[in-house]
């Protein structure tokens, strides 16, 4: 009965195998057609066939491709990095500065990001235009201005640099932060020298100020106690001592402890009483 259908087995034959082997590539093919985009990801897709697809992202979570589509993940979420910079100072002096730039990718761009910078993106855009802006912004404030007064200036300005040069480029910068300016030695002990000296300038004026307070303080209390003395001395007239002593008199005549002994009168007139308990 087999042979009755030669052709019929063969090519049930060939079929088997050909499901075989399309089950082997599935196989070994499947770790390929399979990617998670992680927290915080996002994939751009790309296909041997058709080039980088750049109306659809993946977002978070498991996705299932063809085997010739490869997904390249990007991480969208804040990112930040410190760079050590050299620049020279308007007097052409060497300024060493610690800075960090916080920036992000945007996720509904990642497709354009990759075609024109690729995942290296930070090395070929943000950080030259971070050190060109540094540089350039440095290069107008003295030594003296970077050290003390200037500093929160300088970063605003660097910050609106980096953020102006990147704009429509695919990414978001979020903030620019100074975390340390080195001066030279010499200039960093001179520049402490002269803010100290400018301290004691200033308490000294300070001490001045409240002498000088001080001193008009005294004067006006000295008027005015002058000024009560001459009114009081203006008001003790005779006639004014004369009723005051014989009002103490007569107190002094009432009293039980007192005896009272008239001796004769005073000058002014008055009675002179001696003696007491």
């Amino acid at each position: 009965m087999a042979n009755q259908y030669p052709n019929v087995t063969k090519a049930a034959s060939r079929l088997g195998i050909i499901a075989v082997i399309v089950l082997i590539l599935l196989v070994l093919g499947g770790g390929c057609m399979t990617t998670t985009v992680g927290a915080g990801e996002g994939g751009v897709k790309f296909s041997a066939l058709s080039g980088t697809d750049m109306e659809n992202i993946y977002g978070e979570g498991f996705h299932l491709h063809a085997p010739w589509t490869n997904v390249l993940r990007y991480d969208v979420k804040i990112q930040e990095k410190m760079e050590q910079i050299t620049a020279l100072s308007n007097n052409g002096l060497s300024i060493g500065m610690d800075i960090s730039v916080r920036w992000r990718a945007l996720d509904s761009e990642l497709s354009s990001l990759h075609t024109v910078y690729g995942q290296d993106y930070y090395t070929k855009l943000i950080q030259p235009e971070l050190r060109s802006g540094a540089r350039e912004i440095v290069g107008q404030y003295t030594p003296e201005q970077l050290y003390a007064s200037k500093r929160t200036e300088l970063q605003q300005e660097i910050e609106e640099r980096v953020i102006q040069a990147v704009e429509g480029q695919f990414v978001a910068i979020e903030a620019v932060l100074i975390r340390h300016i080195e001066l030279p030695d010499q200039i960093r002990m001179a520049i402490e020298n002269k803010l100290q000296e400018e301290q004691e300038a200033e308490r000294y004026e300070f001490t001045i100020a409240k002498e000088r307070l001080e001193a008009q303080r005294k004067e006006i209390e000295a008027n005015g106690e002058a000024e009560y003395q001459r009114i009081i001395t203006q008001s003790l007239s005779n006639q004014f001592l004369r009723f005051k002593g014989i009002e103490a008199t007569l107190q002094l005549a009432e009293s039980e402890n007192s005896k009272v002994v008239v001796v004769g009168s005073g000058g002014d007139g008055l009675p002179l009483i001696l003696g007491n308990q």
